[in-house]
């Protein structure tokens, strides 16, 4: 047994999280196109036998003949999200995922999040992180970094469904994408969640002088230049899903959908561009769901591996984000051509936005310094 058998790490609450940096989204969206570069080369690993799964989930039954185990709510998720990540990062870790709808009505968020992250060659832990804010920024900032590669440079307006925590990370990642935006169209679900967005916006990004909100899906998506769902719902049935109707899709629009959605026949056929974040996170979904697929899995990547599966897409025709930001790939060529991105949330970025918030609160003094053994008992 080596001398030196201590081990201490540290404890990051979120408002720890927040000293730390967790919400500069400017290099989250930076961070995570460079963990993109590191996907397209392999420097990578998560669960599952293609090592690209989302994670693990614990299932629940409808019925049980044991009272006190959960139902299958909506949003109901209980889930390890485990991964490993290259490159200039060299860390691992786990997410540990734990969501109900109902918490709402409880005072609570949606989803309550942790993150442990661990010392690639000993397996040891460098951190415990609250990972709510962690989450919903690397989540926003991938919209952000397919929007610097693919929305028009001169876009203005934007229309988001669902002006929750997704809806402001990702309209934060869209503002240090596309700096003439200036309009938002926005559809929530209650009075509460808008006057809570709008107040938001106008503190955060006050060059926003034109808000408009609407009463319809059409509505949102019509004239804008960036679109985004962020909306939450129940799964099952693909017809309750917000839909994208290819006629109210003006040319050149960038759509980035991290969330439920459903496309008609023009915008599932040619003429329209389908980026995924990572094309081998949708196969396996594919290979772990039942299927139709997409009614367990809500994401318009999901819908595309059912329509491969059906005949009606040519796998050629999805481009992977990681391979244009290679430069092996083009990313918007013409000012009229539409691009929808299918941002499914991947592991990895959670573990490369920790590493940066970790490194950056071990360089200030951010923390709670915790001991896990100084002698381990059993050795």
């Amino acid at each position: 047994m080596p001398e030196n058998s201590k081990i201490d790490f540290i404890y990051l609450s979120e408002p720890d999280m927040i000293k730390a940096g967790v919400t500069d989204m400017p290099r989250c969206v930076d961070t995570m196109e460079e963990m993109f570069a590191l996907l397209y080369k392999g420097d990578y690993r998560m669960a599952g036998s293609n090592s690209d799964s989302h994670g693990a989930l614990i299932t629940f039954p409808e019925e049980s003949p044991f009272p006190t185990m959960p139902k299958p709510t909506a949003d109901r998720r209980l889930m390890a999200m485990p991964a490993y990540l290259g490159g200039d990062f060299q860390t691992s870790g786990v997410k540990w995922y734990g969501s109900n709808i109902a918490n709402r009505d409880k005072g609570l968020p949606r989803s309550i999040l942790t993150l442990i992250l661990n010392d690639i060659d000993t397996g040891a832990p460098l951190a415990f992180m609250s990972a709510n804010l962690l989450s919903a920024y690397r989540t926003g900032a991938i919209p952000g970094v397919g929007a610097r590669h693919l929305a028009r440079k001169d876009s203005k307006v934007i229309g988001l469904l669902g002006p929750g925590v997704m809806g402001k990370t990702t309209v934060s990642a869209f503002m240090s994408a596309c700096p003439e935006l200036d309009t938002i169209k926005i559809k929530g679900r209650g009075q509460k969640s808008l006057d809570d967005f709008i107040g938001w916006l106008k503190e955060t990004f006050p060059q926003i002088s034109n808000i408009h909100i609407v009463d319809s899906i059409e509505d949102v998506v019509r004239g804008s230049d960036l679109v985004t769902y962020c909306n939450s719902g129940e799964t099952g049935d693909p017809s309750t899903y917000p839909i994208v109707k290819r006629e109210w899709v003006k040319p050149g629009a960038f759509l980035a959908m991290p969330a439920s959605c459903s496309l008609d026949e023009g915008m599932e056929g040619p003429g329209v561009r389908k980026v995924l974040d990572n094309t081998r996170l949708y196969e396996a979904w594919f290979e772990e769901l039942p299927k139709p697929a997409h009614n367990c899995v809500p994401l318009v990547g999901v819908r595309f591996m059912d329509l491969i599966a059906e005949g009606k897409l040519d796998k050629a025709e999805l481009e992977d984000i990681g391979k244009i930001i290679a430069n092996e790939a083009p990313g918007r060529q013409t000012d009229e051509e539409i691009i929808i991105m299918s941002v499914g949330g991947m592991p990895v970025e959670d573990i490369a936005w920790a590493t940066v918030v970790y490194r950056n609160a071990i360089e200030k003094g951010i923390g709670v310094k915790l001991n896990l053994w100084d002698i381990p008992a059993l050795r």
